[in-house]
């Protein structure tokens, strides 16, 4: 999938999931848009999704992801399982139960349960998250698990992790480090670099969000500038909810190959839950001693409408990132 999106000059929308209503619409919409696509865990995503009392995030993530390879399989298009923003106090009790639990599968005969894994060591020195980074990579190499990792800062606030607060200069990756990363990790395996350019978690009214995606064209030139063309990175952009198209589409052309969305496809889900529950509040609560209406205040009904409002949403990510109609099912 990377190498064809690479070649295509197209990238995958990348969507967290928490639940089978925001699982089934993802696969709704990539199946519709005939694009494939990444569906990812958070760590907060996989804890909600084990329930309120065990709050085990691999758990909840192992139970998404099985979900996920059961219905996809109803539908002709790829989608890789990814969990997203692994920090490192949650190493230990996230990606490596995830990593044995795809070990114990391919000692079965069975598939990868993730195909990729992100660790996210930005709150390190650099020295620090590489040396981290490039431990898991070669873990991961051993399962053919590819590794996301990222240098430099996403802003704002995501599952609890806020880096609101970071100076300016930590949301922008340099060439330097970009060299860095690519020095330290190539010939380990296969991963993708989440490289910084004023990126920020959230939504933010228009003007608020200062990006420079010329800092990925700058810094895969000054890899590709000491180790040759075939250096080029597979470059990922978080926080893209809410980035004017003119910018999602110039990144692509400096390899950037998966793109993060959550916050919106949240609202999207959310919005026409809102609205069922808004306008039909008599049906749905008890109100004055009335029976209410079944039919309104059955979840099934409102989540229906959750579902096709977030593949919507999902779609138009898949129609701004080029990946409509670029399915490679059946040609791999």
């Amino acid at each position: 999938m990377l190498d064809a999106a690479q070649k295509g000059g197209y990238a995958y929308p990348a969507i967290n999931v928490t639940s089978l209503p925001t699982i089934n619409g993802a696969l709704r919409a990539f199946a519709e848009a005939k694009s494939d696509g990444i569906i990812q865990v958070s760590t907060g995503g996989g804890e909600f999704a084990s329930g309120t009392c065990v709050k085990d995030m691999a758990l909840g993530a192992i139970v998404l992801a099985e979900a996920v390879h059961r219905l996809a399989e109803r539908y002709d298009v790829l989608v890789a399982l990814h969990t997203d923003h692994c920090h490192p106090k949650n190493v230990e009790k996230f990606l490596k139960p995830l990593l044995a639990a795809t070990k114990a599968r391919r000692e079965a005969g069975l598939g990868n349960l993730f195909n990729s894994h992100m660790f996210d060591g930005s709150e390190l020195s650099l020295a620090d998250n590489l040396k981290i980074s490039k431990e898991l990579l070669e873990q991961c190499r051993d399962l053919e698990i590819i590794l996301e990792v990222e240098a430099g800062v996403v802003g704002g606030e995501e599952d609890g992790h806020d880096t609101s607060g970071v100076s300016n200069d930590k949301l922008y990756t340099t060439p330097e480090d970009m060299v860095t990363v690519y020095e330290t990790l190539h010939g380990l395996g296969r991963f993708m670099f989440a490289a910084t350019f004023g990126n920020v978690h959230g939504a933010y009214k228009p003007g608020a969000v200062k990006l420079k995606p010329t800092i990925l064209r700058d810094g895969q030139k000054a890899v590709t500038d000491k180790h040759g063309a075939a250096a080029e990175m597979d470059l990922v952009f978080h926080g893209g909810s809410g980035t004017p198209l003119e910018e999602i589409r110039e990144t692509l052309g400096y390899g950037v190959i998966k793109m993060n969305i959550d916050t919106d496809t949240q609202y999207a889900f959310t919005r026409p839950i809102a609205d069922h529950i808004l306008k039909n509040y008599e049906g749905v609560m008890k109100i004055d001693g009335e029976v209410g209406d079944k039919k309104l205040y059955d979840p099934r009904g409102y989540l229906k409408k959750g579902e096709i409002g977030l593949a919507a949403r999902l779609k138009q990510a898949c129609d701004d990132l080029l990946s409509t109609g670029n399915t490679i099912h059946g040609k791999v």
